[in-house]
C-alpha cells in the first residue's frame, strides 16, 4: 500500500462508549468532569463539568476523538476549546483559590468544587463520569473511569475546557508576578519556578499547605 493511502484508511476512534452505553439504557444527559492544577503549588483549581450530545446525535469528528489534555498542544487545546464550547449542551466552570485549597486541602477542594461544577449545569446531568475516582455528594449516580480522559469524551472535553482556562489564568497572573515565570510552568514546580521561589519567597498566589511552600516559610 502507498504511503500517502494509508491515512486515508485511518478511522477515527470514537471515545463515546461509555455514554453510548448509557444512552442505551435510557440514561441522558450525561456529564463529565475533571480538573486542571491539581499538582500546581501556585494558582487555583479549576475544574469543568461537560455534557456533549448523546451519542446517537452527530458531533464534529475532531471532538470523537479528543484525548488527555496534556497530551495535546497548546494550540490544538485553543481549537477543541472552542469546538467544545460550541458544541456542547452545558458547560460550567468553577475556580477554586488559593485561601480554599489551604484552609481545606487539595483533594477536599477539589472535589467541592466539582460537587459545584456538577450542580451549575443545566440540564440537571442524570449521570457523571469521573477521571479516577468517584464524588460523593452530587445526588447522581456515577462511574470513576480509569483514565477517564483517556477514554471518555465528555471526561476529555472537560479537562480540555478545565487546562485551557487554568493555562489562561496563569498567563495572566505571569503579568502580575513576572519573577516567576508563571506563563512557562503555569505554577508545577520545575527546576526555573523552585529558583525563582529560593530568590523571591512564595507569594500570595503560593498555596502555603503545600510541603515544599511551608519550607519556605518556616
Amino acid at each position: 500500500m502507498a504511503r500517502g493511502s494509508a491515512a486515508q484508511v485511518t478511522a477515527t476512534v470514537d471515545m463515546r462508549h461509555h455514554e453510548q452505553a448509557l444512552e442505551r439504557s435510557g440514561i441522558w444527559p450525561v456529564a463529565g468532569v475533571d480538573e486542571a492544577g491539581r499538582g500546581a503549588c501556585a494558582g487555583p483549581l479549576v475544574i469543568a463539568s461537560v455534557i456533549l450530545p448523546p451519542p446517537s446525535e452527530p458531533l464534529p469528528e475532531a471532538l470523537l476523538a479528543i484525548a488527555d489534555s496534556k497530551l495535546l498542544t497548546p494550540r490544538k487545546r485553543e481549537s477543541l476549546f472552542d469546538q467544545i464550547m460550541e458544541s456542547a449542551i452545558a458547560v460550567a466552570v468553577i475556580r477554586v483559590d488559593v485561601e480554599e485549597i489551604d484552609a481545606n486541602g487539595v483533594h477536599a477542594a477539589n472535589i467541592a468544587g466539582m460537587r459545584r461544577a456538577l450542580m451549575a449545569l443545566t440540564p440537571v446531568p442524570q449521570y457523571v463520569l469521573t477521571d479516577g475516582y468517584a464524588i460523593a455528594g452530587v445526588g447522581v449516580p456515577g462511574l470513576a473511569v480509569w483514565k477517564g480522559d483517556q477514554v471518555s469524551a465528555v471526561i476529555a472535553a472537560a479537562s480540555i475546557i478545565a487546562k485551557v482556562t487554568r493555562d489562561r489564568i496563569m498567563v495572566s497572573l505571569d503579568s502580575q508576578y513576572p519573577e516567576y515565570g508563571f506563563a512557562k510552568h503555569k505554577g508545577y514546580i520545575t527546576r526555573a519556578h523552585e529558583a525563582a521561589l529560593i530568590e523571591h519567597r512564595p507569594a500570595e498566589v503560593h498555596r502555603r499547605s503545600f510541603a515544599n511552600i511551608a519550607a519556605l516559610l518556616a
